[in-house]
């Protein structure tokens, strides 16, 4: 059994939540100070451009260079994405006073009634994007979190931490559709567990699935449904399964390009989040479904599109892709020109996959 203390757990989530707002107030105390000072108020973003996102060979994931952009109230050209920025960190900072949580959605609405003009969700999602790098905090720590959600089953206790749920455990074994995790799951404590492998997987049939054949006892697992690409919360949640709890990750995907790079996300994170930390576990593996594996069990293919084979040539340019496995991979899916999903193993009977194929391939990581 491995147990987490709860008390270093909270005095970080306190710390991090007093350094959040410490430093919003500093921004919002700027902006007076320039008013009072006859000044243009502004914000310095570190820039997100391509050309200042690097692979960091050391960490193994992407992060952002040293070049930044001002964003200043003075530009008539910036002035509205300036006040954008700016309502967003009062907002935030309700939020987080208060112990509220809000969705992505929610944000875009809750501007009109301050009369902050978003085009649409996209523009406001990307000023979210924004904040997230001024401050260098994910957007959790803000409380706003996307619609979608993916789902944990297995013997894992969990001790509620939101306003009403104080103190609660529940295990994750003990509902068969799995828990969603949503943000009172991500910010839970994780108590004790008898697991000794994290399994994440991108298909919620396949999920439900390896919970009826009961994959988390066999195989002593927690089984994470990552629903395609995984989302924050989720990659999050299984940084701290690998780190807290020590727990190995293994990534299992469809057999095509996409499901490549749905492991190499949760491995090494996205160019999208390059400005965030505590997002990937450098140390998973990807056990397939592999390009090789397609030729090895014979499964049926679907053939590739030509956004298919592009996204190869694409990944090809990648730095994670030039060596070992990935690359070879990619060489192979590019030579097939076929593609494979993980049903496709129900071919040889609806439990081949976790009777024959997984074993296999747990066995197989342990030279990886």
């Amino acid at each position: 059994m491995k147990l987490k203390t709860k008390s270093n757990k909270q005095k970080t989530a306190e710390t991090r939540k007093a350094n959040l707002l410490s430093l919003l107030q500093k921004h919002g105390l700027n902006i007076y100070d320039d008013l009072d000072k006859g000044k243009f108020p502004q914000f310095v973003i570190p820039s997100r451009s391509v050309n200042n996102i690097v692979y960091d060979k050391k960490i193994r994931q992407y992060i952002l260079g040293n070049a930044s952009a001002v964003r200043s109230a003075r530009n008539m050209s910036q002035l509205r994405s300036y006040t954008q920025l700016a309502w967003l960190a009062f907002f935030v900072n309700r939020l987080v006073r208060e112990g509220k949580s809000s969705t992505l959605r929610d944000i875009y609405y809750s501007s009109q009634a301050f009369s902050i003009d978003f085009e649409d969700q996209p523009e406001s999602d990307n000023i979210i994007v924004d904040l997230e790098a001024v401050t260098s905090s994910p957007r959790e720590e803000f409380h706003i979190f996307p619609e979608e959600r993916s789902s944990v089953f297995g013997d894992l206790t969990i001790e509620y931490t939101v306003p009403g749920y104080e103190g609660k455990r529940v295990n994750l074994s003990d509902h068969p559709d799995g828990y969603l995790i949503g943000p009172s799951l991500s910010s839970a404590e994780l108590v004790d567990t008898s697991a000794e492998l994290v399994i994440a997987i991108e298909k919620g049939g396949l999920f439900t699935r390896f919970v009826e054949e009961n994959v988390h006892k066999k195989f002593k697992a927690i089984i994470v449904d990552t629903a395609g690409q995984a989302p924050r919360s989720t990659r999050s949640l299984l940084k701290r399964l690998n780190k807290e709890l020590s727990l190995p990750v293994v990534i299992l995907a469809d057999g095509d390009v996409y499901g490549e790079h749905i492991a190499m996300v949760i491995k090494s994170g996205s160019a999208n989040a390059a400005h965030l930390r505590e997002l990937t576990v450098p140390d998973a593996k990807w056990l397939g479904v592999w390009a090789t594996d397609i030729e090895k069990y014979k499964l049926p293919t679907i053939p590739m599109t030509e956004s298919d084979i592009k996204r190869i040539y694409d990944l090809q340019k990648d730095p994670r892709y030039q060596e070992g496995n990935w690359k070879k991979q990619l060489e192979v899916f590019l030579k097939l020109k076929r593609k494979a999903e993980l049903e496709a193993f129900s071919k040889y009977g609806l439990t081949n996959i976790t009777d024959k194929y997984l074993p296999a391939k747990l066995e197989e990581s342990k030279s990886l």
